[in-house]
């Protein structure tokens, strides 16, 4: 389905170890697809002693010659508010940061409530070659701030609410070389279908939002959108 609306090409995601190693099995598998590897803050946050191992499969894995990315990494202080799941999350991101710049691969980072303190620990790391905002969540000030660190920001079905004007105006700011689009499925569908399980088919209903957004034409902007995942993800696939 998604091939027949024009998206022809996937970043999957892992977020947990038997995540990560499907997402390399099914890169593997079809052409049109690359990895991404991780864990995510929330997993990390409450895996105790096997976070240890589960970093390590992640290292190992960002080696694969169908992995471009280390991510999902980052924060998230609202479904990890106590103090000491975020320290751990802190680790856990500045060992990502390590991941992909020893294996030259793109960070995508989620940040959900954690603004600052992700602009801190990227200052702190040092950025990798390509960081993507994955399902970017901020307002122009915080993409500024994204951007000038090199930053992609990928923005998903939120960006069509009605209520979200911040991300609209992220967007406003944002060069087109930088601008991405994701669903981050099966959550976040765009309207005018919100409320119902996300997929790669729906795509197009964010990218003619971003077009219209940007007053620019919709051939334009879909070109933008697969010049900058080349970019973003290394090349071509």
């Amino acid at each position: 389905m998604a091939a027949d609306v024009g998206v022809t090409r996937i970043v999957q995601i892992g977020c947990d170890p038997d995540g990560c190693r499907w997402a390399v099995e099914a890169a593997d598998r079809w052409s049109s697809v690359i990895a991404g590897v991780a864990i995510h803050p929330n997993e990390a946050a409450h895996m105790g002693p096997e976070l240890v191992p589960a970093l390590e499969l992640v290292e190992s894995l960002a080696e694969h010659r169908r992995v471009r990315a280390v991510g999902e990494t980052g924060l998230d202080y609202y479904r990890t508010p106590d103090a000491v799941g975020q320290a751990v999350q802190r680790d856990a991101f500045a060992a990502h940061i390590a991941f992909a710049k020893a294996s030259d691969k793109t960070l995508v980072i989620h940040d959900r409530d954690a603004h600052d303190d992700i602009l801190d620990v990227i200052d702190s790391e040092g950025a990798p070659t390509r960081i993507v905002m994955h399902c970017f969540s901020g307002d122009a000030r915080f993409a500024k701030a994204c951007l000038d660190r090199g930053a992609y920001l990928s923005f998903a079905g939120p960006i069509t609410f009605k209520a979200n004007q911040q991300l609209r105006d992220a967007l406003l700011t944002a060069p087109r070389d930088r601008i991405l689009v994701e669903t981050d499925a099966p959550y976040l569908t765009p309207m005018p279908l919100r409320g119902k399980p996300n997929a790669s088919y729906l795509i197009p209903h964010t990218a003619r939002f971003l077009a219209i957004t940007l007053e620019i034409d919709l051939e334009s902007t879909c070109q933008a959108l697969n010049d900058n995942a080349d970019a973003a993800f290394g090349g071509s696939w």
